[in-house]
């Protein structure tokens, strides 16, 4: 297989083909088989998909791989539209919050077997692996992960004589407060960051839904998912976030660069939008792993990142699935890990990314107790479109009732969830 010629760029806004045609290749000999590859914009780096595919095809001759870059504007509808059709994608990267949307049509591969007796499934992250688990059936193959650090400016951390990062809820919001001072805000936290807020919920052992008997029912009314918030709203106080908003409204990597602003709470790849905005702060940007109530290990977080997926009505599913085994391999989660920034889909990897302190703070979130994704029913998504923990987060940052409000939220999370 021969690359085609793209501009560098473009390739991870259109198409990369690397060869032509699915399934057996005419002419080619009955044993020839090219396995058809979907994944999104900007997950993987040129150099990074020009390895892999020249060294995964000398190893397997009788293999050609075609890639394609999909938008992740509308793939949901592109994807279920594929999985209805007769011939869809044998590999199909998706977010691991997806899986179970698609696995309720039944259109998925089974991969549990593969799973336990070639990938080392056990040793997953849990806030990969749960997602892509629906009844106790492996659909979604965890590719690698990317969740919410402190962003912290260096200069600022100084000037106020705090010379280590916190490593523990009442350490973060001593020297939350200390930091907010004069026009200096000692942190930026909008007041509806559900995904910030999930991770304090699981710390003290609630849950934004639960399943019961097979029905969903909300539970932020919980005195587990309550205290989370009263957390999440201490914390709050240590800044000037909007109490109405998210973080991106306006965009919190921007608000940031301003230079006044001592913590956020992001992902890692925000430090491009954030250098990109102002320059000075090139090279005065710390990171460390959101912190826990005890020293022991970090707060949980919410583990977001991408699975891999094969339809069951791909035509090469037997390559496909040596494929996916290839992405998810030790050899190849280095590689992407080193190359992209990503957290491993493995915890005993993380020594791969050792010396890189934003990944590394990044890959022990992702593995401490209670880190997860959002609840994996199929209708999840439904919750997120006119999100009811929003209005919530609002209604208890601006005085309002917090028991009443968190019982009016758990209604609405179990009327979408668990309709009638």
């Amino acid at each position: 297989m021969k690359f085609r010629p793209l501009p560098s760029s473009l390739a991870l806004a259109g198409v990369l083909a690397l060869t032509a045609g699915c399934g057996l290749i005419p002419g080619a000999g009955s044993d020839r088989r090219t396995v058809e590859i979907w994944l999104m914009e900007g997950s993987v780096s040129d150099d990074f998909l020009k390895r892999f595919v020249k060294e995964y095809e000398k190893d397997h001759p009788a293999v050609d791989l075609k890639v394609t870059f999909q938008p992740w504007t509308g793939i949901g509808k592109k994807v279920n539209a594929a999985l209805d059709g007769q011939s869809p994608p044998d590999v199909i990267e998706v977010g691991n919050t997806q899986v179970a949307q698609y696995a309720e049509s039944d259109a998925l591969m089974d991969l549990t077997l593969e799973s336990v007796r070639d990938l080392g499934g056990e040793d997953w992250l849990p806030g990969l692996k749960e997602p892509g688990t629906i009844n106790g059936s492996q659909y979604g193959i965890p590719w690698y992960a990317a969740n919410r650090v402190v962003i912290y400016n260096k200069d600022l951390f100084a000037a106020a004589d705090i010379k280590e990062p916190p490593t523990t809820r009442d350490e973060w919001l001593e020297i939350s407060e200390k930091l907010n001072t004069g026009k200096d805000q000692g942190i930026y936290l909008a007041g509806q960051d559900w995904y910030t807020l999930a991770g304090f919920i699981w710390d003290e052992g609630g849950d934004l839904a639960v399943e019961r008997g097979g029905i969903w029912e909300g539970t932020l009314h919980t005195d587990e998912a309550m205290r989370g918030m009263e957390f999440y709203q201490e914390l709050q106080s240590h800044g000037r976030g909007p109490k109405n908003a998210d973080e991106q409204k306006p965009p919190q990597a921007e608000v940031f660069a301003k230079g006044d602003i001592a913590q956020m709470i992001a992902a890692p790849s925000h430090t491009a939008a954030i250098e990109k905005a102002n320059p000075a702060l090139k090279g005065k940007l710390g990171y460390f792993s959101i912190p826990g109530k005890t020293a022991e290990q970090p707060g949980a977080v919410f583990t977001g990142g991408s699975d891999l997926i094969i339809p069951e009505k791909a035509d090469a599913r037997a390559a496909a699935v040596e494929v996916v085994k290839a992405l998810a391999s030790e050899r190849w989660q280095t590689d992407l890990a080193r190359t992209m920034n990503y957290v491993p889909n493995k915890e005993a990897l993380a020594g791969v990314i050792q010396g890189q302190e934003s990944t590394a703070a990044m890959a022990a979130g992702a593995a401490a107790e209670g880190s997860r994704a959002t609840p994996t029913s199929p209708k999840w998504a439904d919750v997120e479109v006119d999100n009811p923990i929003k209005p919530y987060m609002t209604a208890v940052l601006t005085g309002g009732d917090s028991s009443r409000a968190a019982r009016q939220a758990s209604d609405k999370i179990t009327s979408i969830l668990s309709p009638g």
